[in-house]
């Protein structure tokens, strides 16, 4: 799994769109894995798909549905797959899920979409997609 910085991460992901459509390729699949209460209320970044990693009431982490839902998304286990969550912490396991199933270009967001806590225990202070004036969109 690559571990792309955000301003990485999105010069990776407009590349590798750019690289693949000239071939006549599908481009990268952007998968936002949190739940999608905080995909919407939080803000995700434009374009991605909302396929959490695991959801309300439960909390658990199902990583055979979730490979399962990021594969009928993606098509192909050859498509490359960029991840994002808050923090850059789920997308680990959810990155190495897919890995585990036979996806052979997975990447993801290093520190999220909201960045690590500051000293006053706030996020989009410190680093993260919002952080960094990458676009991004709320409901």
């Amino acid at each position: 799994m690559k571990h792309l910085p955000p301003k990485e991460a999105w010069a990776w992901l407009q590349a590798e769109r750019a690289a693949r459509e000239a071939r006549g390729e599908e481009g990268p699949i952007f998968v936002d894995v949190r739940m999608e209460i905080e995909s919407l209320y939080v803000g995700r970044p434009p374009g991605v798909e909302n396929i959490p990693w695991y959801e309300y009431p439960d909390l658990t982490p199902d990583p055979q549905r979730f490979a399962a839902a990021v594969e009928k998304e993606a098509g192909d286990k050859t498509r490359p797959v960029l991840l994002i969550c808050r923090s850059g912490k789920r997308t680990l396991d959810a990155g190495a899920a897919l890995e585990d199933v036979g996806f052979s270009n997975v990447a993801h967001v290093v520190h999220g979409f909201e960045g690590e806590l500051n000293d006053a225990f706030k996020r989009s202070s410190l680093n993260g997609w919002r952080f960094e004036g990458l676009p991004w969109e709320q409901m």
